[in-house]
């Protein structure tokens, strides 16, 4: 089995647009993440929700492994790089999503039915409108 290389991050900076943040990595590549359902999910998190001042304060983490506001809170490369993954669409395209129901001969009702999730759901992935989360590229790539 192949060692997983794990991403690394060498510098990361709070955006104007609320809970979003620039990311440069290690191997040379840069995203822009929206963090705010990580935000609203997890208690944790609820200091970043209610003090931009505190979120603008975000730096790398030893070793670049993390990122961090203060020595209870922080955020994993490893979530930040999956997250700019599905943001930014490279887990599956719209493009893709749409070949994959077409192949099965699938309505939006049919494939949202056949996914789990809802018909605007299926909707927004096929018109590119929302970043295909990795489950649903998967779960696609199980159903082939």
């Amino acid at each position: 089995m192949p060692k997983k290389i794990l991403p690394r991050i060498v510098a990361v900076a709070a955006r104007k647009r609320p809970h979003t943040l620039h990311l440069r990595w290690a191997h040379g590549g840069e995203n822009i993440v929206d963090v705010s359902a990580m935000l609203e999910k997890f208690r944790v998190y609820a200091p970043l929700r209610q003090n931009a001042a505190l979120f603008r304060r975000v730096r790398v983490g030893e070793h670049g492994t993390d990122i961090v506001w203060s020595d209870e809170l922080d955020m994993s490369a490893d979530t930040l790089w999956r997250l700019a993954q599905e943001q930014s669409g490279v887990t599956m395209s719209a493009e893709d999503f749409r070949q994959w129901r077409q192949q099965k001969a699938l309505t939006l009702d049919a494939a949202a039915s056949a996914l789990g999730i809802s018909r605007r759901m299926a909707a927004y992935y096929d018109h590119g409108d929302k970043p295909i989360p990795r489950v649903v590229a998967l779960a696609t790539r199980a159903l082939t």
